[in-house]
C-alpha cells in the first residue's frame, strides 16, 4: 500500500514574517533582527535574544501585541488551501506556543509542533525545547507512522529537517544558505513551490 504524504513546512519566513524582525522594527532595539540565517546554532541565537530582552526590560505582552498585528506572508493562506487537498500539513518551526497560536487561527490551524517559552512576572526567562532536534525527530516520528516526508523550509534550523524528508526543499532561502546545501531544490514564490510539489503528491 503507498504511503501517504504529509508536508512539513517551516513557519517563519515561508508562510509569515520573521517575527524577532517584526519585534525589533517596533521596538527599534536593531539587535533583535537576527535569525536563524545569521546565527545557525539555536541556542546562541536564543541566548543572545533573551540577553537583549533582559536588558530592554522587553515583557512578553509587548512581542504578543507585535505578532497580534502580522499577517500572513502574501500568497500564504491560498498556498496552504492548495496543499491541503494534496497532504496532510505540519508546521515544524523552531518558534514557541506562545507567540505560534495567534497565527495559526491566520492560517486555518494546521498542527504547529514548536517549544515553550517560561515566563516568570511577565518577562521571557528561558526557553524549552519540544526536544533536542525536533525538526528531525519530528520527521522520523512520521516515518514511523508510514508517512512519506516532503519538507521545505528557508534556514539552516531546517536542514535537519529536509536532510531526514524523502524530498527536502529550500524556500526562498538566502543565496549562501542555498550554496552551502546543493543537494537541495531551492524554489522561490509560491507558484515554484507547488510547480515542485505537484507531482509529488
Amino acid at each position: 500500500m503507498a504511503r501517504l504524504n504529509v508536508l512539513c513546512l517551516d513557519l517563519e519566513g515561508v508562510l509569515v514574517p520573521e517575527i524577532w524582525q517584526a519585534v525589533a522594527k517596533t521596538t527599534g532595539i536593531s539587535a533583535l533582527r537576527k535569525t536563524t540565517r545569521d546565527i545557525p546554532v539555536y541556542d546562541d541565537l536564543m541566548r543572545a535574544r533573551l540577553a537583549i530582552l533582559d536588558e530592554h526590560s522587553l515583557p512578553l505582552s509587548t512581542i504578543q501585541e507585535v505578532i497580534a498585528s502580522l499577517d500572513p506572508l502574501p500568497g500564504a493562506p491560498d498556498f496552504l488551501a492548495w496543499a491541503r487537498h494534496r497532504y496532510q500539513i505540519a508546521i515544524l518551526s523552531d518558534t514557541f506556543y506562545e507567540f505560534g497560536m495567534p497565527l495559526m487561527a491566520k492560517l486555518g490551524h494546521p498542527l504547529l509542533l514548536c517549544h515553550r517559552l517560561v515566563v516568570d512576572e511577565g518577562h521571557i526567562v528561558d526557553y524549552r525545547l519540544r526536544q533536542e532536534d525536533p525538526k528531525r525527530q519530528a520527521v522520523r516520528a512520521f516515518h514511523a507512522m508510514n508517512y512519506r516526508v516532503i519538507a521545505a523550509g528557508d534556514s539552516y534550523n531546517d536542514v535537519a529537517m529536509l536532510e531526514e524528508a524523502d524530498v527536502g526543499l529550500f524556500f526562498d532561502a538566502p543565496p549562501s544558505v542555498v550554496a552551502e546545501y546543493p543537494s537541495f531544490q531551492a524554489v522561490n514564490g509560491y507558484e515554484e513551490l507547488a510547480a515542485a510539489l505537484g507531482p509529488l503528491a
